[in-house]
């Protein structure tokens, strides 16, 4: 994402069912003994302290997105899971399990493999706001016995979010991996969607054809709009084991976020500073860095102040069509022995501070400063960069209406034009 400078209930499904359809530990998890659990075990408090982003399911809207798309069961399946725990290491089990398989009910959807309910099988939103109210009965929930919270909500986030992902073994197959993003922006519009993490659903597993021939399997991850997530280190635990060697590191990495209206942007550099404020995160938290008085995030690992892409930028801004991709150059900098920032079209000077990326001064630019530290220290020859999709477009007027021909229109040709991108790269 960018700021830009100038800017009917669905039955339930029996457990059974639900068990068949999941994979591995989870037909465990929700044996028919769940719905039997011990009632010391199924405390809830339903009075548990929400943040700003879950308070947001009060909107009916909110939870439409979850009882029409098919994504029901899980919601209503989580807490029995949670009532079988005993134990803290069953507990991570459980949100291990449930993380992985709400995962991959979004991707299958996504993808056409899974009844999509009223809403476009495309949408990114059904699996937003399933994982958020999810989380909510993760709160709820009253153990008799204690847990780290904190540590059980990561680790739900991490494997509903795709990291828990990796790539096939198939030899000769190249391997890109790439990061969406949640919706943001939701107390002005709690219906926006996020066409990056739209296309990055879409296309986690598939294989496509490079302009050279090759093949590439691309693996994602859709990452949360909070800067407490990026503190700890959200997006070195998703790009970092793609970037060690070993069986799934990755031949080309990026990150992808919404930007601008009407176009694509490879964005040239990333620069190291926090400075959208007063633009807040997900949960209304800020940066507390300004343009004027930028801030490096918490505990960052010293670095350079801006990082220039490696993508095959000419290659990749090939693909024209619907939209235009263009290589943005601009930044914003702090000159050295300046204390005003200065726009530079061209990219930054020498000894400058870092204020602004090409994509500004918020997580977008984050995303793509924190993973192309890491490809420095690990594998500094790999092509790395971030990837701007255009503005979603076409939300109805109507209020009470969630989709319409148009957004759905505009959401699948950004996600198919995501793909002609990262097919058109040579490695």
């Amino acid at each position: 994402m960018t700021l830009t400078r100038g800017t009917v209930r669905r039955p339930v499904r029996r457990t059974a069912a639900l068990a068949a359809a999941l994979a591995g530990t989870l037909a465990a998890l929700l044996a028919p003994a769940a719905a039997q659990a011990d009632p010391v075990g199924c405390r809830t408090n339903a009075a548990a302290p929400t943040d700003a982003e879950q308070a947001r399911l009060q909107d009916t809207r909110t939870a439409a997105f979850t009882e029409r798309s098919g994504l029901s069961d899980l919601l209503h399946g989580f807490p029995a899971a949670l009532c079988t725990a005993r134990t803290a290491r069953r507990a991570e089990r459980i949100v291990d399990a449930w993380g992985r398989a709400l995962w991959q009910a979004g991707v299958d959807r996504a993808q056409g493999r899974r009844p999509s309910g009223e809403l476009p099988a495309r949408d990114d939103r059904p699996l937003y706001w399933t994982r958020l109210a999810m989380t909510v009965q993760l709160a709820d929930w009253q153990p008799a016995f204690a847990v780290d919270r904190t540590a059980l909500r990561d680790r739900f986030e991490d494997a509903s979010r795709g990291l828990d992902g990796g790539f096939g073994a198939a030899p000769g197959v190249r391997r890109i991996f790439v990061s969406g993003f949640d919706p943001f922006g939701l107390d002005a519009e709690p219906r926006r969607a996020n066409p990056s993490g739209a296309a990055v659903l879409q296309l986690t597993g598939q294989r496509i054809t490079l302009a050279d021939g090759s093949t590439a399997e691309v693996r994602a991850v859709v990452l949360p709009v909070r800067y407490g997530d990026f503190d700890r280190g959200v997006v070195e635990r998703a790009f970092g084991p793609h970037l060690r060697p070993g069986p799934q590191s990755a031949d080309l990495i990026t990150s992808i976020s919404q930007g601008y209206p009407g176009l694509f942007t490879l964005e040239a550099w990333a620069g190291r500073a926090r400075s959208a404020d007063p633009y807040p995160d997900n949960v209304r938290a800020l940066s507390g860095g300004t343009s004027r008085q930028p801030v490096d995030a918490p505990d960052l690992a010293p670095g350079p102040q801006f990082i220039r892409t490696t993508l095959p930028t000419d290659a990749m801004t090939a693909a024209q069509q619907p939209y235009p991709v263009l290589l943005n150059t601009p930044v914003t900098e702090i000159p050295a022995g300046a204390t005003d920032p200065v726009d530079r079209p061209d990219g930054p000077t020498p000894g400058s501070r870092a204020v602004a990326g090409g994509g500004g001064g918020y997580l977008s630019n984050e995303v793509a400063y924190r993973s192309n530290l890491l490809r420095l220290t690990l594998a500094p020859d790999l092509p790395g960069g971030h990837l701007h999709t255009p503005v979603l477009t076409g939300l109805p007027a109507d209020q009470g209406q969630l989709t319409a021909p148009e957004f759905e229109q505009n959401e699948a040709a950004i996600a198919d034009q995501v793909r002609a991108v990262l097919s058109s790269a040579r490695l």
